[in-house]
């Protein structure tokens, strides 16, 4: 049974929901390869590739980007008992969580020279964050990051992208069983920044990923977060926000694959978009295979257009080979700023500007406390009230 029809979608002037849909194993030119050579060059007619403006990835997706050794610069602050290494590319941790699925993922793979390992012993409760910061310094670079939490192991990592470069990356979790690990990866680029990146999880036995994208800034950002599982009891969260502005592109492609029995995962984000051609794109895709029954998924994406000349494409993809399942479901909803609202608290005293700010605020709060640590909270917050301001 297959169910691709967007649930709670709504289409207003410039803004266009979904689009022509295709079974998910039709969606890909290529199957999965480390090799960069198995990926054809991407022309734009494909549907993983028919959203994203080709010309705008400055030569990622078609090998002519050549890293010039000023690209970005990984610096990891980790608390006591956490291990962390610069290997080489013949390291065998490098890999397991799953292969590229694209031709970017695909040439960030084969292009890195060193790559990032950060390793949470078995039974290791961390009290402190992982901070790792991966600044642009305005060149093309290739990145690799591994996060290993050994069985029974608890974590944050928060992966901070800031400045202006040209990257493309991979970046595995590979969660041991019964560990829990959270991950915030945050966008808040210059202007100018171009990043394509594809965050693949493993989840072990019993284990528990959160995931949560937070998207600002750059030129054109393109991420795609995966999620598999190793053995039964495994529970996904992915959550994302995004703030785009006039002229960016932002680009977020979700795949659960349920292979496994008795498997959870829940999927919500949140979008508000700004000014002239600025460009979001959310794709859901969920696909319970034969094998993994008493599965319980759900995916969810909300997007709010605060003015004209904004676009949005939520395309929710539900998949379903077996009918032993616990539960699945989706929704898109994509709508204009709610003048009701705003007629509400201006009734009440509060000046326009301002009830436009708690609207907005109130829309992002659920998955902004999901993040759990306050100073990356409360900067957000102030981030995306920078953004309102300025288009004030």
């Amino acid at each position: 049974m297959a169910d691709n029809t967007p649930a709670g979608s709504t289409t207003d002037g410039a803004i266009q929901v979904g689009g022509p849909q295709q079974p998910i194993d039709a969606r890909v030119s290529a199957p999965a390869s480390y090799n960069v050579a198995d990926f054809p060059v991407p022309h734009g007619r494909e549907e993983e590739w028919r959203f994203t403006p080709l010309a705008r990835l400055r030569g990622l997706h078609d090998g002519t980007a050549v890293a010039n050794g000023g690209g970005v610069k990984v610096e990891v602050s980790a608390p006591e008992g956490v291990t962390v290494e610069t290997v080489g590319r013949d390291d065998a941790r490098l890999g397991r969580a799953g292969k590229p699925v694209d031709r970017v993922a695909a040439q960030a793979y084969s292009s890195f020279e060193k790559a990032s390992v950060v390793t949470v012993p078995r039974d290791t409760v961390l009290t402190e964050p992982v901070r790792i910061s991966v600044h642009g310094e305005g060149g093309v670079a290739f990145g690799h990051q591994v996060i290993e939490l050994g069985a029974f192991a608890e974590a944050v990592v928060v992966l901070d992208h800031t400045g202006d470069a040209t990257l493309a990356a991979n970046v595995e979790y590979v969660i041991g069983d019964g560990a829990k690990l959270t991950v915030v990866s945050v966008q808040d680029w210059e202007p100018g920044a171009v990043h394509a990146a594809q965050h693949t999880a493993l989840v072990g036995r019993d284990a528990s990923f959160k995931s949560v994208i937070v998207t600002f800034g750059g030129d054109l950002v393109r991420l795609h977060p995966r999620v598999v599982y190793g053995a039964p009891g495994g529970e996904a969260e992915l959550y994302g926000l995004y703030f785009t502005d006039a002229g960016q592109h932002q680009e977020h492609r979700l795949f659960v694959d349920h292979d496994t029995p008795h498997c959870r995962s829940n999927v919500a984000y949140k979008g508000a978009l700004q000014g002239e051609g600025a460009h979001a794109v959310w794709i859901g895709d969920v696909l319970i295979r034969a094998a993994a029954e008493g599965t319980d998924t759900y995916e969810l994406n909300r997007n709010l257009v605060l003015s004209d000349g904004a676009r949005v494409d939520s395309v929710p993809n539900l998949e379903i080979e077996t009918g032993e399942i616990v539960g699945a479901g989706h929704a898109s909803a994509t709508g204009r700023f709610d003048d009701e609202q705003l007629f509400y608290l201006m009734a009440r005293g509060i000046p326009a500007d301002e009830a436009r700010r708690l609207v907005v605020r109130g829309f992002f709060a659920e998955l902004v406390q999901q993040i759990g640590i306050p100073d990356l909270e409360e900067r957000l917050i102030t981030k995306i009230e920078a953004e309102l301001e300025a288009s004030a």
